[in-house]
């Protein structure tokens, strides 16, 4: 069976410029894969023929020699089956076939294996964040506060300035991969690229590493940090401290800091969103008659609420602007004080013969009590009925 034109295989016309014959190879490569092609039996043998066409094509003289000559150009009348460079058929090599598909490796894989060709060695490692978890009281959430915290961190070696190698001396290229990062290995027709066993990926090797800190270019260390809590935080609120987590490998750049705050529970006062509530006992008189109490803020300060005559348990009351403040500027929350009306307790025998005379003399004091006994024998009189 005759050969297909190579141009017609890579679907060009004679006289292509090589950026075009390259475009139409990476084209058909990816087009013709087998691994992209598990369903089509031929796709192996196609894919096989774009890389012998490609591999002549994409070489000055090869090119020369087939547009004069046609395929008998690597035949064995010309030039003893070399071809103008030799070595067999065009693309029959193992070396071959590797070179060629190396060209288009990148645009295959590039995404999954982490950067295409020319992507280079990786850069110097980032640093990792930090977390550090910092308990609050709701006083201090709201007034605000200056922190100063002690975090275990990495930081930057004194003695090599963060390069890991005595002295301060500049890391050397890779021997292995060439400063790349990367090193790519032929598996029968696959170019399989991994990162260089020398340098991690870095590109980059110590001859001599710094004793301080054995080449990674940082230590350990505690570090003292001042930080700013704002009016407002609440449990979850996070705070980011850029540049102040763990130190680089070799001079990279750092990782951040980030605070998550916790607002301790109160005695007094419990939260919700930016409103406060204090729930405040009364006596079972002071309900009844009415009068003033003294509550305190949150700020330290105390207010006067008026309690109306009557009130019930669970009854609320609003004090504007006495809650907590917004985080990000705005107006402040409300407090909101609830009433507990109490039952007193450990009575004396004039208390409860007093109670009972009060008892006695209160039918009509009572109207939610009458009312509820009222719908009870309405409802007892229905079920007899």
């Amino acid at each position: 069976m005759s050969k297909r034109d190579y141009y017609d295989v890579l679907g060009l016309k004679k006289g292509a410029s090589p950026d075009e014959i390259k475009k139409a190879y990476r084209t058909k490569a990816k087009e013709l894969h087998p691994d992209r092609n598990a369903d089509n039996p031929q796709a192996e043998n196609q894919f096989k023929e774009a890389n012998e066409a490609y591999e002549v094509l994409k070489d000055a003289d090869k090119k020369a020699a087939y547009d004069r000559y046609g395929h008998a150009a690597f035949e064995g009348g010309m030039g003893g089956g070399g071809g103008p460079r030799g070595g067999g058929f065009p693309g029959g090599g193992q070396g071959d076939f590797a070179s060629a598909f190396s060209d288009v490796f990148d645009d295959l894989f590039g995404d999954f294996m982490g950067g295409g060709r020319g992507g280079g060695r990786q850069r110097a490692a980032r640093g990792a964040d930090l977390r550090y978890n910092l308990r609050v009281t709701l006083e201090d959430a709201y007034n605000g506060l200056q922190k100063s915290i002690t975090v275990p961190t990495s930081v930057q070696c004194g003695s090599c300035n963060g390069s890991g190698a005595e002295g301060g001396a500049e890391p050397t290229t890779c021997p292995t991969c060439s400063g790349m990062g990367k090193v790519r290995a032929t598996q029968g027709f696959f170019t399989v690229e991994r990162t260089c066993p020398t340098c991690s990926g870095l590109g980059q090797i110590i001859k001599n590493p710094c004793n301080s800190c054995g080449g990674a270019g940082r230590v350990q260390k505690e570090r003292a940090l001042s930080v700013n809590i704002p009016a407002g935080v609440e449990t979850g609120t996070r705070i980011r401290l850029a540049g102040e987590g763990e130190a680089g490998m070799r001079g990279g750049p750092p990782g951040d800091l980030y605070i998550f705050i916790e607002v301790k529970p109160h005695d007094l006062f419990e939260r919700e969103g930016n409103a406060l509530h204090c729930r405040v006992p009364v006596s079972m008189a002071s309900a009844a008659l009415g009068g003033d109490i003294e509550v305190p803020t949150i700020d330290g300060g105390r207010s006067r609420v008026k309690i109306p005559a009557g009130s019930q348990s669970g009854r609320q009351m609003r004090l504007r602007g006495k809650g907590m403040p917004a985080l990000r500027g705005g107006a402040a929350g409300d407090m909101f004080i609830e009433l507990a009306v109490e039952t007193p307790v450990n009575l004396t025998s004039r208390q409860k013969e007093l109670l009972r005379e009060f008892e006695d003399l209160s039918e009509d004091n009572n109207p939610e009590s009458k009312s509820f006994f009222s719908s009870v024998k309405s409802f007892w009189d229905s079920m007899k009925g």
